[in-house]
């Protein structure tokens, strides 16, 4: 982008000032805005590294245009031209600015997302990630970021999904392998969600096409994500840890269901039942033995999911190897869940009945006594709901692949309940129900 402008500035204020001036601009013409941006942009560029160090300075530059009367007054044009520069800068420092806006103006509306689906910008995106991150830390970060953010608000094209190669799955891959194994260095978290985002978006084209995709391509769509795991799973250990750490922690719903949805095709598919380390799906056990136990009534499909992943997690991996780790609690669990109105889950679901069933019937699960409890009261509990058919069983991973939440909601806790109720004069509830089920 060619822009000749040449300012002379003695402090980091004058910086700001300068700044407030180019996008306080009266442009009345097509023409005035795109010298307005030009302006805004080679400005910004100039001073990268000497009043724009930071990344709080990049968003601080970006907001700076976002709450401009330049965009305020042409929202629809400002964004597409700094889509078509995303297409055409590469400056990586002028890129830098660019992701920045789209991301920011992103999270506060999916339009630009949308816009940039439709203008290409996938493909640019990808395109710039695979370039590496030696030259630009943050930029790629930005760049990982940005990728994920529009991915999880819609459809990708089919013919954006076939232009994902094996070496780019695997570079994502290598990146985490390569950094410490603390989940809070800043590249885990955005890579991890963009391998997450790919795999939601590779299962939506295979499981639930969207109604535009009338016709299969030409070239079969491969879950590349899955391939590089079942060739190579052995080399990219740390993504598996990291991934169970991340359920651990997130209490937002949408990256819950893109982490169980890849979990519920690593325990279905043969090459990966054994990807995890044994004392990690311990640890992925006491998870969801958790978060079933605290998961309110009103988060029904959530904890179908849970209950879809939880199956093969026992049937298929490690798990089912003596010592069975958990064993009791489990019985135990699943015996409340399948019954009517139990007092700490209340009335369960005909679905949820049908998953505790087909989990029950695992056999390191039906095939032991459980101290405690005698074996006609769990048979009467737990072994009397209706096994699946063949039919419903095949139809677990259409049914986890459409399971979506909004992004930014968060999953409601039973325990939070449980304190509003305690301070409205109910007490011990928390306590009391635990007991029941350990």
């Amino acid at each position: 982008m060619e822009f000749e402008v040449s300012y002379t500035l003695d402090n980091e204020q004058q910086f700001w000032d300068e700044l407030e001036e180019i996008v306080s601009a009266q442009c009345q013409s097509h023409e005035l805005i795109d010298n307005a941006l030009r302006s805004y942009l080679t400005f910004v560029t100039n001073y990268k590294g000497e009043y724009v160090q930071t990344e709080y300075d990049i968003a601080r530059c970006s907001y700076r245009l976002l709450e401009s009367s330049v965009f305020a007054q042409n929202k629809d044009y400002v964004r597409r031209q700094i889509v078509y520069s995303l297409l055409q800068e590469d400056s990586a420092d002028t890129l830098h600015l660019i992701i920045a806006f789209l991301l920011f103006d992103g999270r506060q509306n999916d339009t630009t997302f949308e816009m940039m689906k439709e203008e290409g910008g996938f493909p640019r995106l990808l395109e710039l990630i695979q370039k590496g991150r030696d030259d630009d830390a943050g930029l790629h970060r930005m760049l990982l970021e940005l990728l994920y953010e529009m991915s999880r608000i819609q459809r990708l094209q089919m013919e954006d999904l076939l232009l994902i190669e094996d070496e780019l799955v695997a570079y994502l891959f290598q990146i985490i392998e390569g950094l410490s194994d603390d989940v809070n260095d800043p590249y885990h978290y955005p890579v991890i969600r963009v391998v997450l985002i790919l795999n939601e978006q590779y299962m939506c084209a295979a499981h639930d096409p969207s109604p535009d995709q009338n016709t299969s391509p030409s070239t079969p769509l491969t879950n590349k994500v899955m391939k590089i795991l079942s060739a190579q799973g052995s080399a990219y250990k740390t993504f598996g840890e990291n991934i169970i750490l991340l359920l651990n922690r997130e209490s937002e719903t949408s990256l819950q269901l893109l982490i169980l949805k890849l979990l519920y095709l690593l325990f279905t598919t043969p090459p990966t039942y054994e990807y995890f380390y044994t004392n990690d799906l311990h640890v992925l056990l006491d998870i969801i033995l958790r978060n079933l136990l605290d998961l309110p009534t009103s988060s029904t499909a959530l904890r179908h999911t849970y209950l879809r992943v939880l199956y093969p997690l026992l049937a298929h991996t490690q798990l089912k190897y003596p010592p069975h780790y958990k064993r009791n609690e489990l019985v135990r669990l699943l015996a409340m869940m399948a019954e009517d109105d139990n007092r700490h889950f209340g009335a369960v679901d005909e679905t949820t009945k049908r998953l505790v069933g087909r989990c029950g019937r695992v056999g390191w699960l039906k095939d032991e006594e459980t101290p405690g409890l005698s074996p006609a009261w769990v048979k009467q509990r737990l072994l009397s709901v209706g096994m699946p058919s063949a039919m419903e069983s095949s139809l677990s991973v259409v049914e986890v692949t459409t399971q979506r939440e909004k992004p930014g909601v968060k999953t409601p806790s039973r325990a939070e309940d449980d304190r509003a109720n305690e301070n409205n004069g109910n007490k011990g509830t928390i306590q009391e129900r635990a007991a029941m089920v350990w």
